[in-house]
């Protein structure tokens, strides 16, 4: 029995059809590969957008569910995110009961700035602006739109030594978009979550954090 409340729906309504929905996609998925933590996220993704594609495309580090529940269950963490959609589109009462924030420098002008001055992208620029603040460290990492952004990460991994908690690395695209992808699933000391391919987007890394945030609620009162 699911006995969380602070990431369910807030109507009764609301949470039949949800539940529904996923009954809809158990009933429809014939199979799969996943474990008992990480399908509610592949199905929560496949409920996003309705398409089921994305139970084979999802992957998986094999630290990365544990790793995201705990960071949640800290009430230390927060979301940094590529682009403003992200932040807005996560629910911020439930955001609120694990005491987390959400960040994203896409549109500061100094971001602006930089990019224009350097030649790069504004999402490589804001996740520079991002460790610049300290906010990588920790912190779970949701990319939907840039691969620039997945890309410079890794970099920053690499070369400075930034320890993201987890990364939901999902940019959507034909260029590098699904390079980008690979590149994150070669990291072993980041856990991450990634959809191969081209496909992705906010609304998908959306859904894989709300997934998690019920997965933390759950963990609370098993």
């Amino acid at each position: 029995m699911n006995n969380n409340v602070i990431t369910e729906q807030l109507t009764a309504a609301g949470r039949a059809i949800e539940h529904d929905s996923f009954a809809v996609i158990d009933s429809e998925v014939r199979s799969h590969s996943y474990t008992a933590e990480q399908w509610p996220v592949v199905r929560r993704m496949i409920h996003a957008n309705a398409d089921f594609d994305f139970n084979g495309l999802t992957d998986f580090h094999p630290d990365a569910i544990r790793a995201g529940v705990a960071a949640i269950r800290s009430r230390t963490s927060r979301v940094v995110a590529d682009v403003e959609m992200i932040c807005v589109g996560l629910s911020q009462p439930r955001l609120a009961h694990f005491n987390m924030t959400t960040h994203q420098f896409i549109s500061e002008p100094q971001v602006i700035a930089d990019a224009k001055e350097q030649g790069t992208t504004r999402a490589v620029q804001a996740m520079r602006r991002a460790h610049h603040l300290g906010l990588l460290d920790g912190a779970i990492v949701g990319i939907g739109n840039a691969p620039t952004a997945l890309i410079e990460l890794v970099r920053l991994i690499h070369e400075r030594g930034v320890r993201p908690a987890l990364v939901v690395g999902m940019p959507v695209g034909f260029v590098s978009a699904a390079e980008s992808k690979d590149l994150m699933a070669l990291e072993q000391q980041v856990p991450w979550i990634v959809i191969r391919g081209r496909k992705g987007g906010s609304t998908l890394v959306v859904a894989a954090i709300h997934a998690l945030l019920g997965l933390a609620e759950a963990a609370e009162h098993p």
